[in-house]
């Protein structure tokens, strides 16, 4: 027991949203077409596109937040997000596959929001964009997208999601799986932490002929 609630521990740190330490550089894409952002919130990892991007799929949760600029998509065990201080309990109970929620966070510059360090860019088509925007809305619950709860910050709500939570589906599992409906060269079989998606987003950036470009940061 001492071992699963250590790796449920893992899991659902997957939702907390203290930064990791600072990376050695920010990833910006070359020649943009639609901006896809990935925001690294220390075990968890958001997927986000800015608000003029998304979909008319989407526009009942961007209406929520008229007159933000962009919109971030973060999944996670809806018993955990939903408990509010009592969240021991609602860790082991993640271990199985359970109800899931999204968290929709609105924020008008990126970079303040999560830190430059923690935020990667990434160049799609549109057709790529359309995708992984299609994903997200079939991840979400109900033809009105009407919010499950308020979320934690000011400009956030919960929204019920269809995929289900477990140990091995977790928040960096799915936002894998976003960017892979986007075509996107990413493994989402066995991510579970956040390191394995942002290691290979890492390594996408130094590829040859790749989406992305490494700048230093204040470059």
């Amino acid at each position: 027991m001492v071992l699963l609630a250590g790796f449920a521990g893992a899991s659902m740190a997957g939702c907390a949203t203290t930064a990791p330490p600072p990376q050695t550089a920010r990833l910006r894409p070359d020649g943009a077409a639609v901006i896809v952002y990935l925001a690294r919130r220390k075990w968890h990892v958001d997927v986000g596109f800015a608000a003029a991007d998304l979909e008319p799929s989407l526009a009942p949760v961007s209406a929520r937040f008229a007159g933000d600029k962009y919109l971030f998509f973060g999944f996670g065990d809806r018993h955990y997000l939903l408990a509010g201080s009592r969240k021991t309990p609602s860790m082991l109970r993640a271990l199985w596959p359970g109800p899931a929620a999204v968290l929709v966070t609105a924020v008008n510059d990126p970079e303040a929001a999560f830190g430059a360090s923690q935020l990667i860019e990434l160049a799609l088509r549109p057709d790529q964009a359309r995708a992984v925007q299609a994903f997200i809305r079939a991840s979400l619950s109900g033809a009105q997208l009407s919010p499950l709860a308020p979320g934690p910050y000011e400009d956030s709500a919960y929204y019920a999601a269809e995929p289900k939570y477990s140990a091995v589906h977790t928040c960096n599992t799915w936002a894998a799986e976003a960017l892979q409906a986007g075509a996107e060269p990413i493994r989402a079989r066995g991510v579970i932490l956040a390191g394995q998606l942002w290691s290979q987003a890492l390594r996408l950036a130094g590829s040859a002929g790749g989406h992305w470009q490494v700048q230093s940061q204040g470059g």
